[in-house]
């Protein structure tokens, strides 16, 4: 492991050789200066890890040749020393980058403290960068995968999202992917470097759930031996998920409303209100305008989440995205030593993949597994697929044209809606159909809106 590197601005000889040996018997490598114009020639030829720079120096500024080194070298740890008169010169040198200061006199043992501290505080910005790094590739808009039209328009729709504070509520059928969209939407977000806390409320039960969603003081109720941070709290200048969001208990919803109005929570057992910054994105797989019609789910509540509106259409509607998907899990489980034939993708395309993406990346996880000769064909997939698309062909071929023809329709009608967020008069518009022609056929068809 190389030395860190440590250069020293100090103009007085004595103290300057003192540091100097101080450091190198601690085990850092170092290069001083008696003056703050020689260290900027050094620059030009050679970088630093750490510098360790006087206030006072005979030729510059301090706090200009801070400026200086940090437009020079962005990641230098920087350490001022400053007599106790000069204190107010080292805090504002502290607001141009430096991480701390010490005065004069110092022992040995304090410099070399508060350059260890330093350097553990690079290091962990350092693993910092490295996780937000890895979090910015893992949700680029791009981890979203398709070629479709309709998955270039949620990209889209994700980017204005990530630029918004606004709440957002997703929606689509299970395994469509919302989670992932939440997440592309936080990471590429201001807020990315804040939590990203995910709440699942379909599987809180009824009387943790307030606890868990706004936390509780100690003493609140039987049990409550401590207090407790909930949420919303934990994710304070970030990101709070609710997924399956219609499941939040009804009593409750008045106070997640009262939330998103006024941001502000109270624990439970607390007359404390408590201010917290928090952007919400929620998930429903269900249709929360018709819960909130029968008295299921708050209307205005409803109305506050759905700000943003992003819906996500099944993967069956969308069979352009079903290759570059399914090859995508097949190179990740199978660390890109399998191939696929072309008949395969032809056969995935056929079939109606209820599950949507979470049935394919299942479907890919278990063929890597079972398979032996790293080609996967169509005889690789599993019965149900082959047997339910020979059905689908049979039935197509059997059909009279009325009867196909309907069948389009129907389904026209039910992805339209779903595009819609279920608005009968966008629905018609779209469909450039009179409202009462729309609900005619809805009714014609058994659709129950």
């Amino acid at each position: 492991m190389s030395k860190f590197k440590i250069c020293i601005i100090e103009d007085e000889d004595s103290i300057r050789e003192v540091i100097s040996e101080d450091l190198v018997d601690a085990g850092f490598e170092v290069v001083s200066f008696s003056n703050g114009s020689d260290c900027i020639k050094y620059l030009e030829s050679s970088l630093f890890d750490i510098c360790v720079v006087d206030i006072r120096l005979p030729d510059i500024d301090g706090l200009n040749l801070i400026r200086i080194i940090k437009e020079r070298i962005p990641r230098v740890g920087i350490l001022t020393m400053t007599a106790y008169g000069s204190i107010d010169t080292a805090v504002e040198a502290m607001r141009l980058g430096a991480f701390n200061y010490i005065t004069k006199p110092f022992s040995s043992d304090e410099l070399i403290l508060n350059i260890n501290k330093l350097i553990e505080f690079k290091n962990l910005k350092s693993q910092c960068e490295i996780i937000e790094k890895s979090n910015l590739e893992r949700y680029s808009f791009e981890s979203y995968i398709g070629v479709s039209d309709f998955t270039e328009h949620l990209r889209n729709l994700m980017k204005i999202a990530s630029q918004s504070n606004s709440p957002v509520l997703i929606t689509g059928e299970t395994g469509t992917g919302k989670e992932l969209v939440a997440n592309i939407i936080h990471f590429n977000s201001p807020r990315r470097n804040k939590p990203f806390v995910k709440l699942s409320c379909a599987i809180l039960p009824r009387e943790t759930f307030e606890s868990e969603l706004f936390g509780h003081v100690k003493g609140a109720f039987t049990g409550a031996i401590k207090d407790r941070v909930g949420k919303l709290e934990e994710a304070n200048g970030g990101t709070l998920f609710l997924d399956d969001v219609d499941d939040i208990p009804l009593d409750l919803q008045v106070k997640l409303l009262r939330f998103l109005q006024e941001g502000e929570i109270q624990k439970i057992g607390s007359n404390k209100t408590i201010q917290v910054d928090v952007r919400v994105i929620s998930a429903t797989k269900k249709n929360l305008l018709t819960l909130s019609e029968k008295g299921l789910f708050r209307d205005d509540l409803y109305y506050r989440l759905n700000v943003l509106p992003i819906h996500i259409l099944p993967i069956r509607d969308r069979i352009e995205d079903i290759p570059p998907l399914f090859q995508h899990f097949v190179e990740y489980f199978g660390k890109g030593r399998i191939k696929i034939e072309q008949e395969v993708f032809l056969e995935l395309q056929n079939y109606e993949w209820r599950g949507n993406i979470r049935e394919i990346k299942n479907l890919a996880e278990r063929l890597v597994i079972l398979n032996q000769t790293g080609v996967i064909n169509v005889g690789s997939l599993p019965t149900e697929i082959i047997k339910k698309n020979s059905r689908k062909q049979d039935n197509l071929e059997n059909q009279s044209l009325k009867k196909y023809l309907s069948q389009i329709e129907k389904e026209l009608l039910v992805k339209t809606l779903e595009e819609t967020n279920y608005n009968q008069t966008k629905t018609a518009e779209k469909l450039k159909i009179p409202l009462n022609t729309l609900r005619s056929k809805l009714k014609k068809y058994g659709i129950n809106l």
